[in-house]
């Protein structure tokens, strides 16, 4: 079991790499390394030979080996991303990159995604080196850049390029699962991602006939843009279950004592009330347009508009997708994947799923823990390019009313600190079984 000074420590890691601001604006406007610097000295002072890799110059990645007393077992990645989306400090309550702790809270970007996260890893194997723990398996322990763009300097360029330093993982446990989910009816749920869904981001392109703003114009490539975005926002995907949504809907129903009737799944996750937050997202693929960009002068019609839609498509559902937008564009729009990435799909029967419940329930005995498939991504897109089967388990144990998702990219993000130490007994319990 974790020690004090690991419950200590992760409080006091999480405020130090908040402090450290390490904000991806896109376009390669991000310097983890510092933060990386960090994570690898915590790592060097256990005991472990962490190696430092960038693709470009401060884009820093950290990896290294915990080896295990069974060489015959497959090997556990264990990953978390070191950048974090911008925040604007006059929004806030406090400074973003404070890491304050205030009322037994830590404050700050990154506080859940994912810097808590991080601290946690650092601190369970430094208990370990204190206590002389070693896992059954081995465990590779990555920390990486870019996450939060197009993960080309992180798990991307690690996947591609350093391969060898995952060899033997076949599962990998990172961010969004093992989180309190309360159901406004007195119910803790804690669920374990085992799916995303695919990204496919899109830019849309129309053109047309440039001319006078007063003139007939019927080639308008305004007009055209914003008939296929409307066309797409307006889109009612079908259903479509996956294995994992599947048991999503049946363990979430049988809490409530509900016949499980996916024939009906609207009336169902109707019948499911706040719980249905956790699967609505993940039943259909989705489309939403986020970005335009047309024109110059407001009596002046342009020759081509642009749009950007974030699509979010579920397994085996890609080649529907695609079709869809091919409809839904027309033939006087043309749009194109300026992002993509893989579906995933990880068993909930596992050995490992089962070990990260029983992890969650020794420290949550009222929680109903259950599988989930995020709506959005993660790194384990990347390492799944390695035949790496991706999991969500970074346990928290929030009080009701603290909305993790909403704080996830959100003004005051903050994590208690309660949260932080079940996290840290949580992963340590789980990791001493997986």
């Amino acid at each position: 079991m974790a020690d004090q000074l690991a419950l200590d420590e992760v409080v006091t890691f999480t405020s130090d790499l908040i402090r450290i601001d390490t904000t991806n604006r896109g376009g390669g406007d991000c310097q983890e390394r510092p933060a990386a610097e960090y994570a690898a000295a915590r790592l060097a002072e256990a005991g472990l030979e962490p190696v430092m890799l960038e693709r470009t110059r401060g884009r820093t990645n950290v990896v290294a080996r915990l080896e295990g007393t069974d060489p015959s077992a497959d090997a556990l990645l264990l990953h978390g991303h070191l950048d974090v989306v911008p925040a604007e400090p006059a929004d806030w309550s406090v400074h973003p990159f404070s890491g304050e702790i205030r009322d037994g809270v830590v404050w700050g970007r990154g506080a859940v995604d994912m810097k808590n996260m991080d601290a946690m890893i650092l601190s369970v194997v430094r208990s370990w080196a204190r206590e002389g723990v070693r896992p059954r398996r081995d465990v590779v322990i990555a920390f990486t850049a870019d996450e939060e763009a197009s993960a080309a300097d992180g798990a991307g360029f690690l996947a591609d390029r350093h391969a060898h330093l995952f060899e033997g993982c076949t599962e990998g446990v990172s961010e969004s699962g093992a989180y309190t989910f309360h159901d406004g009816q007195g119910r803790e749920f804690y669920p374990i991602g085992a799916g995303e869904r695919g990204t496919g981001w899109m830019r849309l392109t129309a053109r047309g006939r440039a001319g006078h703003g007063s003139k007939v114009n019927r080639e308008n490539a305004v007009t055209r843009l914003a008939a296929a975005v409307t066309r797409i926002g307006e889109h009612e995907w079908p259903l479509r279950l996956t294995p994992t949504v599947r048991a999503a809907l049946t363990e979430i129903a049988a809490v409530y004592g509900i016949e499980t009737d996916l024939s009906d799944v609207d009336a169902l996750l109707d019948k499911l009330g706040g719980a249905a937050k956790l699967v609505e997202a993940t039943v259909r693929n989705s489309s939403n347009p986020t970005m335009l960009d047309a024109g110059y002068k407001v009596n002046v019609i342009p020759g081509e508009a642009v749009a950007h839609v974030d699509g979010r498509f579920l397994p085996d559902t890609e080649d529907e997708f695609r079709a869809t937008m091919d409809r839904l564009t027309g033939p006087d729009v043309d749009w194109e994947f300026a992002h993509r990435e893989i579906a995933l799909q990880a068993p909930v029967d596992s050995p490992t799923f089962a070990a990260m419940r029983e992890a969650v329930q020794a420290f949550a005995p009222e929680a109903h823990t259950v599988p989930y498939c995020m709506s959005g991504g993660t790194d384990a897109k990347q390492f799944a390019r390695l035949g790496i089967t991706g999991y969500g388990f970074a346990p928290l144990k929030l009080p009701e009313g603290f909305d993790y998702q909403a704080l996830f990219h959100g003004v005051d993000e903050r994590v208690p600190v309660e949260a932080l130490q079940f996290g840290v007994q949580v992963l340590d319990r789980f990791l001493r079984s997986a």
